[in-house]
């Protein structure tokens, strides 16, 4: 009866996620000291949400493992991954992060592509709400009809 509502939950909880990493990609798209690697500062590094379905593999179904229906439905972030494009060169040489040559490394963040995730995220997140809420007024109905 609940397995709707736990299914537009996990996706909610991770569309969630995903608005929360797109937005620091905005925020960061001028970082040009994001990491400390090697003895030197790194520009941010773009960040992605990789997200997989929950479900059971077929070694855990051979050996009987057994898990709550909720554990198996709805989706899962599995990992916060960093873009490994190339940073982008901008030539500035009074920037105090300029190399020798006067380029400076600017973090492979592309606004318009942030800003597409945003929407797409934000679209997924109305829709499983949309969803959550359709679940919740039919079992209200379902009640109702047992009165």
């Amino acid at each position: 009866m609940f397995d709707s509502l736990n299914i537009s939950a996990s996706a909610l909880s991770a569309q969630r996620l995903r608005m929360d990493v797109v937005s620091s990609n905005i925020a960061n798209a001028q970082t040009t000291r994001g990491t400390f690697v090697d003895g030197k500062w790194e520009p941010y590094r773009r960040k992605t949400v990789l997200m997989e379905p929950r479900e059971r593999t077929f070694n855990q179904v051979l050996q009987g493992q057994l898990q709550t229906r909720s554990e198996l439905q709805g989706v899962r972030v599995t990992k916060i991954a960093e873009d490994q494009t190339p940073f982008k060169l901008v030539y500035d040489p009074s920037h105090p992060d300029a190399d020798a040559k006067g380029y400076v490394k600017m973090p492979n963040v592309d606004l318009s592509k942030e800003m597409v995730d945003l929407l797409a995220t934000s679209r997924a997140y109305e829709a499983n709400v949309t969803a959550f809420n359709t679940g919740k007024s039919l079992m209200l109905k379902a009640l109702e009809i047992g009165r």
